[in-house]
């Protein structure tokens, strides 16, 4: 049975879609994507992807079209949602990218969007029982500059990180930036509990600006946990107590080891009954 996505505000079958040879996006990553979490059709951190969305299209000098509005992407992403039968729980994927053109054709900055729905499993709504193996990826290093929080459409560094981690049978990998700080994984941000301080690389350090990671960080502040986004080196992996990964489809996810660092998981298991388990039930942000 095909899937349909939402291509340029069209809803066509997935093997409908074609992408020119010339197209900017293919050529030479200009463009980005957003990965959206729908519960019973509803658009789980909705607010902060928008924000996100809308910033990045600024940055990367986008030309937004009036008709592009915060209601006109909810009504495509919850349209095509319906359309596939995936109410329930879907993952969904917004990818904008440019027209055709050479690298210094600039004439052309319109936006050119693919919404694609895919059925969600819910299994990504429960903290995971056997924690993630994983270690560092030692071969690409994040930039930190202003196009660093952009979940950017030139994803090689994660996307070989992520064929290291496959060939070394690991749940993920770390990335760090150019000073050997970490940075992130593959597909989300990484928390760091030590003397039971709750840390996160600050963006200016090459992390993706992840929706979970400012969901997080906005409660861990309402409650008064102690936290601080910083700089994190390799070395204080050694010694920290918990790792915990974050993204938009499964919220929070613990770390049983980097390498030969093992890791307990008590305080991101409460943190995901806390704040993870109310907002995959129900839409609160």
């Amino acid at each position: 049975m095909s899937l349909f996505s939402n291509w340029n505000g069209k809803v066509v079958k997935n093997e409908e879609i074609h992408i020119s040879p010339d197209n900017r996006s293919f050529k030479y990553g200009d463009g980005f994507f957003e990965t959206i979490k729908v519960i019973d059709g509803r658009i789980l951190l909705q607010d902060f992807h928008f924000q996100r969305l809308f910033s990045s299209l600024e940055v990367l000098k986008f030309s937004i079209p009036p008709f592009f509005t915060k209601k006109f992407v909810e009504d495509q992403i919850i349209s095509l949602v319906k359309f596939n039968k995936q109410e329930e729980i879907a993952r969904v994927r917004l990818t904008v990218f440019s027209g055709n053109g050479a690298l210094y054709d600039l004439e052309d900055r319109h936006l050119n969007f693919i919404i694609q729905s895919l059925p969600g499993n819910i299994s990504s709504n429960y903290y995971n029982a056997a924690g993630l193996k994983t270690d560092i990826f030692l071969n690409a290093k994040k930039s930190a500059d202003v196009f660093s929080p952009i979940k950017s459409n030139n994803y090689l560094g994660y996307a070989m990180g992520a064929i290291w981690a496959k060939e070394h049978e690991l749940d993920d990998c770390l990335l760090t930036n150019s000073f050997n700080r970490i940075a992130d994984a593959t597909i989300a941000n990484v928390f760091v509990v030590t003397d039971g301080i709750i840390k996160t690389p600050l963006l200016s350090e090459g992390c993706v600006n992840g929706v979970m990671r400012r969901y997080l960080l906005a409660c861990l502040q309402k409650e008064s946990f102690e936290h601080v986004e910083t700089q994190i080196a390799v070395e204080e992996l050694r010694t920290a107590t918990e790792i915990f990964l974050t993204n938009a489809t499964y919220g929070i996810r613990w770390v049983q080891s980097i390498g030969k660092n093992n890791y307990n998981n008590s305080l991101s298991s409460l943190l995901h009954k806390k704040f993870i388990e109310p907002l995959f039930a129900s839409s609160t942000f």
